[in-house]
């Protein structure tokens, strides 16, 4: 585990970037986990265009406020479910990106169409809108995902995962840029979707740290 204080200062700052870029609206969240059964998360009330440290609060899996001034998302949950399922996740986030959740809305399946829109492919979809506040849907969530390093979920949203904040917070820009591709070019005709062995190349190439902290300086940078 890291300093406490610079992990909630990145969690800001994913939020904030996320908030900027049109992905997290006033009702999205992000969260890290802590050594034991403890994560950071942005509390429910707070302003994600505005968002510091004193809006990050810990909280334990079943909700409980260990350390902060307010109440954590109701779909805290979500965040809970995910960490008691996948041991390798350290970094979590729920977003309402809209181009996305447009091809969830009409049936489409998230395509391939953009190189590091990719890395996320396939993208499972929870067959259901409604919210993760609650343990059974949080397990059920958990269960869509499975291994994969994101998910939809049917007129709601979508879940990004990582072994940081930066990759969480990457694929989650990553896949909503190629929903956006992949929306736009099926006003023309039928997109190019990539091949089995374009996927593998793409992952050979792209899935890399530096270039993870590439695309987070990117956006890091903006926020100035």
């Amino acid at each position: 585990m890291g300093d406490p204080t610079e992990l909630k200062q990145q969690l800001v700052d994913c939020i904030r970037m996320l908030e900027s870029a049109d992905i997290i609206d006033y009702n999205g969240h992000a969260s890290i986990r802590l050594d034991g059964d403890r994560m950071l998360i942005n509390m429910g009330a707070c302003q994600r265009s505005r968002l510091s440290v004193d809006d990050i609060c810990t909280i334990d899996m079943e909700g409980r406020l260990v350390d902060g001034q307010g109440k954590p998302p109701l779909e805290f949950h979500l965040h809970a479910g995910v960490y008691r399922a996948r041991p390798d996740v350290q970094a979590c986030v729920h977003a309402h990106p809209k181009w996305s959740t447009f091809l969830t809305m009409t049936g489409h399946a998230y395509e391939p169409v953009y190189a590091q829109g990719s890395l996320v492919y396939p993208v499972p979809v929870l067959d259901s809108p409604n919210s993760i506040n609650n343990r059974a849907m949080a397990d059920r969530l958990a269960a869509t995902l499975g291994d994969r390093p994101a998910a939809l979920m049917k007129s709601h949203g979508a879940v990004t995962v990582g072994k940081s904040i930066q990759e969480a917070f990457v694929l989650a820009n990553y896949m909503e840029e190629n929903a956006y591709r992949q929306y736009m070019a099926m006003q023309i005709g039928k997109p190019y979707v990539f091949t089995p062995h374009e996927l593998a190349m793409c992952r050979e190439k792209l899935w890399s740290d530096t270039l993870f902290q590439r695309a987070w300086d990117h956006f890091h940078a903006k926020l100035a």
